[in-house]
């Protein structure tokens, strides 16, 4: 084997707002490559902002090839790979088929206004704050997750039979990179859900059970740098 196939690089994963990126660093940490694609931005009605998720996965898996490709390396010399994204924004898919039963709500999107003002005419502003660092408000995951379940038909049905699996667009990508194998996220997409217990570290079973949402959809939560599993570049194993 060639000197140039004993080399390994690092891959970091940005899926952003507007684009995904791929960036290919070498072992002192010099960018080699970058890939980037843009893709739709959906706003079904004012103060509403939605994504494919199926759009983002095939910009951000196609950017990885293209960064690989473009340096000339082979899918045995990536030694990890680490995902940085865009974070409240909320997917739900079927864990049997991988499909996403509605676009991804961004993080942006205000859909979930009058659930976040029933959960302060409720009383609960100072419990989320306390429990989740965070304010009441549709910019976290909690709410748009919840209105998902209430809207799509059959979801919630779908939901509390175990077939339905929710997550932020790391632990989306992350299923899809894993071919289904790994449901997880880390503490730092976990705590902007308003469903994360902070203190904890753990989901918050209060507000699971007032947002009625099964905790089966969640994904584990886990240190941001570990190994969480096996990646599968363009059909092929890597690291």
């Amino acid at each position: 084997m060639t000197d140039k196939h004993n080399k390994k690089y690092v891959v970091a994963l940005d899926q952003g707002t507007t684009s995904s990126r791929a960036i290919v660093f070498d072992r002192d940490a010099n960018v080699v490559s970058q890939a980037q694609r843009e893709f739709a931005q959906f706003y079904p009605q004012a103060g509403w902002v939605e994504h494919d998720p199926m759009e983002i996965w095939a910009t951000q898996s196609s950017t990885l090839v293209e960064a690989l490709a473009q340096a000339s390396i082979e899918h045995d010399q990536v030694a990890a790979i680490g995902i940085t994204n865009q974070r409240e924004t909320t997917v739900v898919w079927d864990r049997h088929s991988g499909r996403p039963i509605h676009n991804a709500i961004v993080w942006q999107c205000r859909r979930s206004a009058a659930i976040c003002a029933q959960l302060k005419r409720d009383g609960l502003e100072d419990y989320i704050r306390e429990t989740t660092g965070l304010v009441t408000d549709p910019y976290f995951s909690g709410t748009k997750l919840k209105w998902i379940l209430d809207n799509v038909e059959g979801a919630r049905e779908r939901a509390r039979n175990g077939d339905l699996l929710f997550g932020t667009i790391d632990t989306w990508l992350i299923w899809k990179l894993t071919e289904g194998k790994v449901h997880v996220t880390d503490y730092t997409n976990a705590s902007r859900t308003m469903l994360f217990n902070i203190h904890s570290l753990d989901w918050d079973a209060r507000m699971l059970e007032v947002l009625d949402i099964p905790r089966s959809m969640l994904p584990e939560v886990r240190n941001s740098s570990e190994v969480y599993g096996n990646a599968r570049i363009g059909g092929v194993g890597g690291g």
